[in-house]
């Protein structure tokens, strides 16, 4: 199983096309990505139990090689052809992007002030505990032949093992909780904001491993104080700036062209910043949401927005990213083993410290093994992180293929083990039937 760099051989095929070729590609594939995307959506809702999320993510892999390709290869070679993925990775981006921005104006900071003690707890384990677990297995990791580079050092194999497994689905966990009706709620504001936190700092140390395989120290200055220069701004600042267009849209009764127009512009303004600092662009549309106004704008937002960001925008990115994976790297019985060893690592590392965090900080034992179950899951942001490790030389394709099965099982495992250890309980006592009229995005 490989992702392909999105600027890679597409690019240069691409000359070869007109504008025009890619307009009929590009409508061509958006019908189908929509389709097949809520097709196996509703039937993963329906047989398997997953969120419209989960299907999606799975969609994706069907119109890929994987399956598609490998049973319909002309057809889907049509449908796809390589050259039209650079679009199709930044429609892909605009989508994860936009919807974090509206899963951030969903964010109850109250709640958050209310478990602060809870979600550090959790953040914390859950990035010092895989880099533990990351500590203990790199050394033999690195006597097996191609798993890494050749010359990488026992620090810098250590550490990218550790922000791969430190890293949690972001955008899966936020889409998770919010078809859940739980974004209002203190466990879906402290789970999203462990889960940002995690992923922020896992992005912070590959940027260090970056400048140590020759990128230079820049990229993690910059990647590291940028982000939290940034950040710092934004939350402490951006509340009081961009209340008058709160107080435009409450006088008006509604939300005009021109506020939407300002209100996006300013989430690529800050999606932009986030990437160009290295960190991630759907980091910067999540900061800027947490800081917008609440009340009439935020409804207003979510009516206007919502519905094409979930339906049209977001499945580009699932689907960009099985476009480009294959399922036959881990094909000998060794190999299986290690995969199965740092999948069960994995798991007891992310796992098990959040849910033990979550205890200790006063979480009940149900919340707490909720938590621990969404904060296991790792989904597309995985894909993100090895598949830069891949094409810098970091990671070989062997290990590439391993930690992607890992983040495919343990998305796959975050919604069963969610309903079975908080969802039954919750929906028994009307809490999340209450919340979810009221908070679930469309799915």
């Amino acid at each position: 199983m490989g992702v392909l760099d999105p600027h890679g051989p597409a690019v240069t095929a691409a000359k070869s096309f007109t504008p025009g070729d890619f307009s009929v590609h590009f409508f061509l594939q958006l019908a189908v990505i929509i389709i097949t995307c809520r097709v196996v959506g509703k039937l993963g809702q329906k047989f398997l139990g997953q969120p419209q999320v989960v299907g999606e993510m799975i969609a994706g892999v069907i119109l890929g090689p994987s399956f598609f390709g490998l049973f319909f290869a002309d057809a889907q070679t049509a449908v796809f052809p390589g050259p039209t993925k650079s679009v199709l990775y930044a429609g892909a981006q605009l989508g994860v992007g936009l919807y974090m921005f509206l899963v951030g104006t969903t964010l109850q900071l109250d709640h958050f002030k209310a478990k602060a003690k809870s979600a550090i707890g959790v953040s914390l384990a859950g990035i010092i505990a895989p880099f533990l677990i990351a500590v203990i297995i790199t050394p033999y990791l690195l006597t097996v032949p191609g798993l890494f580079a050749d010359g990488i050092s026992q620090t810098n194999a250590a550490l990218f093992m550790g922000a791969c497994i430190a890293l949690t689905a972001f955008p899966m966990l936020a889409r998770i909780i919010n078809e859940r009706g739980l974004s209002k709620t203190s466990l879906g504001t402290l789970t999203l904001t462990a889960g940002a936190f995690d992923d922020a700092a896992s992005w912070c140390v590959l940027a260090i491993v970056l400048a140590a395989f020759g990128a230079g120290p820049g990229v993690a200055v910059l990647a590291i104080g940028g982000g939290i220069i940034y950040a710092a701004f934004i939350l402490l600042f951006g509340r009081k700036l961009l209340a008058p267009l709160g107080r435009v849209v409450e006088r008006e009764g509604e939300m005009s062209m021109t506020v939407l127009g300002i209100t996006l512009a300013l989430f690529c303004l800050s999606a932009f910043i986030m990437d160009a600092v290295g960190i991630h662009a759907i980091f910067g549309g999540f900061i800027l949401g947490v800081v917008m106004p609440r009340g009439l704008f935020a409804a207003e937002l979510k009516a206007k927005v919502e519905p094409l960001a979930v339906v049209l925008l977001l499945p580009m990115f699932f689907t960009y990213s099985g476009l480009n994976t294959r399922m036959d790297m881990v094909n000998t019985v060794p190999l299986l083993l290690i995969a199965l060893g740092i999948l069960v690592a994995s798991i007891l590392a992310k796992f098990g410290a959040c849910y033990a965090a979550a205890r200790i900080a006063g979480e009940d034992n149900r919340t707490a093994l909720g938590i621990g179950a969404l904060m296991n899951s790792r989904g597309l942001m995985e894909l993100i992180i090895i598949n830069i490790g891949l094409q810098k030389g970091i990671i070989g394709p062997t290990l590439f293929s391993m930690m992607v099965l890992m983040a495919i099982v343990t998305t796959m495992m975050a919604s069963p083990l969610f309903e079975i250890f908080y969802g039954r309980k919750a929906r028994q006592s009307g809490e999340l039937d209450a919340l979810g009229k009221d908070t679930a995005l469309v799915s």
